[in-house]
């Protein structure tokens, strides 16, 4: 069987796409340029795993989504929340981790890239689309969650012909998971860009950076990334 994968470089897309590449032929990675903070950071990471896995990659600009995007993901404007591993323990405030979501949030992303992945999946006979969907942004990303990926495979089999379907490996997944797994498929996560800016090296303070170190530390394991750039932990 034949699969798309939707490839951002972050720690879930590159996870997600090692091991569906254990038991499926990826086809090709479609990475989106939206006007992102780090988007020429993902572009080129991204490439980098498509040349570890030998897959084609495809970049697809949405500029007309930047437009309309106010949230600080693409807004220089507006600064991106800066957190720490106690506002996204299970004890702290959800409000934290709510107003964060807010803030980086991008109108009907998945919605988007979904249905342009599923015409590319169609065009090209494959079964399925992979994405990195996980437990644990779940909670406050509902365009991550298993009800979302059922929702879209309805869609689905009334829009494509050949029933595309979406394949998240890490939907029940936290980070900590994540990391394990991403490591037993050998993953090449020195190529893996979670942070939302686009710098030489990842803030260590966005969400998505503290969700990231705290999986590592927690399965007792040094990240490749930061061992690549020479950051010290």
């Amino acid at each position: 069987m034949k699969a798309i994968t939707l490839l951002s470089s972050g720690l879930d897309s590159v996870a997600a796409l090692a091991i569906a590449a254990e038991s499926l032929e990826i086809d090709m990675a479609i990475t989106f340029d939206y006007g992102q903070r780090a988007g020429q950071r993902e572009i080129e990471y991204s490439g980098k795993a498509c040349e570890h896995f030998g897959i084609e990659h495809r970049i697809i600009k949405l500029d007309w989504l930047a437009e309309i995007t106010d949230t600080s993901l693409v807004n220089r404007n507006e600064e991106v929340p800066s957190l720490s591993f106690e506002d996204i323990d299970e004890a702290a405030p959800a409000a934290i981790t709510e107003n964060s979501a807010k803030s980086v949030w991008v109108p009907n992303r998945n919605g988007v890239m979904l249905n342009i992945a599923g015409s590319f999946a169609e065009s090209r006979n494959c079964d399925y689309i992979v994405v990195g969907f996980n437990g644990e942004e779940a909670g406050t990303f509902p365009d991550n969650s298993l009800d979302y990926v059922k929702a879209v495979d309805l869609a689905f089999s009334y829009s494509t012909q050949n029933g595309v379907r979406v394949m998240a490996p890490l939907i029940e997944m936290d980070k900590t998971r994540i990391v394990k797994r991403a490591l037993e498929a050998k993953a090449p996560l020195e190529y893996s860009w979670s942070c939302y800016h686009g710098g030489q090296i990842p803030c260590g303070e966005c969400e998505s950076c503290v969700r990231r170190a705290r999986a590592f530390k927690n399965t007792g394991a040094k990240d490749p990334l930061l061992e690549r750039l020479g950051v010290q932990t």
